[in-house]
């Protein structure tokens, strides 16, 4: 071979060589990578919309359920409100046969929308008394949440338990601001 045809086709090569290297550099990595971007934002988009899909589905049950919780909560005037949760203490404090010691109301400001009525309890009783009483307010459709809970025994067998609870209620679209 000729060394003038050898360095044609040594230049060719290098054309092609660079020409693919530059159209991988340029064209195809560039392109790989949109499409992969594009896969996962498809994807996300799917998932997206499945869970939208799902919550459409749900909303009925959603709705009743908010509706359920918003007509539980506690009345829109303060006074009215505090005495229905010192009287709901009071039936559940029979119903259980539990001994409450005492009981610190206190209103919470939270924001514009909603305040919190948060009880301090302290009661005395049996194991079963205790456990009934927990049970009673658990059970009860006024929206009251458990905070905290202390148990401490007031014997060396256990018989006689102290119970210290923080519990909170919630008020929405408060009328005494």
């Amino acid at each position: 071979m000729n060394p003038e045809n050898r360095q044609r086709i040594l230049m060719f090569a290098a054309i092609a060589v660079a020409s693919v290297w530059f159209g991988d550099q340029l064209v195809l990595s560039p392109l790989v990578a949109s499409w992969k971007e594009r896969t996962a934002r498809i994807a996300e988009l799917r998932k997206t919309v499945n869970n939208g899909t799902l919550t459409l589905a749900r909303a009925s049950i959603i709705r009743d359920r908010w509706e359920g919780m918003r007509t539980n909560t506690l009345p829109s005037e303060m006074s009215v409100a505090e005495s229905r949760v010192l009287k709901a203490f009071d039936r559940w404090s029979q119903e259980s046969r539990i001994s409450i010691t005492s009981i610190k109301p206190q209103w919470k400001h939270n924001a514009d929308d909603f305040m919190t009525l948060e009880c301090r309890v302290d009661a005395s009783g049996s194991l079963s008394t205790v456990s009934r009483f927990l049970y009673e307010i658990e059970k009860d459709p006024i929206a009251l949440k458990v905070d905290a809970l202390e148990l401490a025994a007031k014997d060396t067998d256990g018989q006689q338990l102290t119970l210290g609870l923080q519990v909170s209620g919630l008020l929405l679209n408060p009328a005494d601001q």
